[in-house]
């Protein structure tokens, strides 16, 4: 993956050194591995907060702090794949929807930071986005979780991860988001974990589809061997592995993400089609 001189986004926010106030209170252990698994890759920060939390007020302090030599790199690769997002979704809502982008931003931070409408993020989520402001929430410490803990190799893997991200982004700015929202309130709780389910493979797609375009539209360059290191992370995040890993087995109707076939899948139909009008998971029969 060739990225190092691209262009560096700058819809983004570091909040590195500074702290939010408020306290989280969970149901138990319990609680803590529902919200692992429904923020690793872009959970609904919304709503499973406002399920799971005790808040309290809430105040940012601190000033950011000086970042090493690897997180300035780290920093800077995230920026330079934000930038491609950007340069690839204006151009494909241009083209396939007639529409104008509006792009989001990125928050860095270190352990846990405020948010607007989502509640508090911390870094044991996983990366996430925020509807209520528009903004990606990332500790990049999670970049040396995906290595270890899931085994995702390749600097393609963190690419993914923000791709994914921005898919959440695109269904906010189509309406999908809010509609998903509103559904959820009159569903059961399988029905629930099912619309959640098509929102996230949905941002798999929409990962896959910016991955199809991003040599041809932006500075960053990828080859196939990248694509495969973005299978195997969308792969190593699946409901039924993340589970397996958690308690020792899987509950199928519990599932809030997709099993690891299904995110891999639907990352390559992306990248194969590069058609973001081609990835509607809610008319797909297998998923319902």
């Amino acid at each position: 993956m060739k990225w190092q001189g691209g262009r560096k986004s700058d819809n983004f926010e570091d909040r590195r050194g500074m702290s939010g106030g408020q306290k989280l209170t969970l149901g138990g252990v319990g609680g803590i591995i529902v919200l692992i698994i429904g923020f690793l890759m872009g959970g609904d920060p919304a709503q499973l907060l406002q399920q799971a939390q005790n808040m309290t007020g809430t105040e940012q302090t601190g000033q950011p702090r000086e970042i090493s030599e690897e997180e300035a790199k780290l920093t800077d690769f995230s920026r330079t794949v934000l930038a491609s997002t950007e340069t690839v979704w204006t151009a494909l809502f241009k083209e396939q929807l007639g529409k104008n982008y509006e792009a989001t931003s990125l928050v860095v931070y270190d352990g846990g930071t405020e948010t607007d409408g989502c509640g508090v993020g911390k870094a044991s989520y996983g990366p996430f986005y925020c509807p209520g402001d528009h903004k990606i929430y990332l500790d990049l410490t999670f970049n040396q979780e995906l290595k270890t803990k899931f085994g995702a190799k390749g600097e393609f893997a963190l690419a993914y991860v923000i791709a994914h991200e921005v898919g959440h982004h695109i269904q906010q700015l189509v309406g999908l988001l809010p509609q998903t929202n509103n559904m959820r309130g009159k569903l059961s709780e399988v029905e629930n974990n099912k619309i959640s389910v098509m929102t996230e493979l949905q941002a798999d797609f929409y990962a896959g589809v910016w991955a199809h375009h991003v040599n041809k539209l932006s500075d960053i360059k990828i080859d196939y061997n990248d694509i495969l290191d973005g299978m195997a992370a969308a792969e190593a995040v699946g409901d039924d592995k993340l589970q397996t890993q958690a308690q020792g087995y899987a509950v199928p109707d519990s599932f809030t993400h997709g099993t690891s076939a299904q995110r891999r899948a639907w990352f390559k139909k992306g990248y194969d089609s590069g058609d973001m009008t081609s990835g509607n998971t809610f008319e797909d029969p297998s998923l319902k």
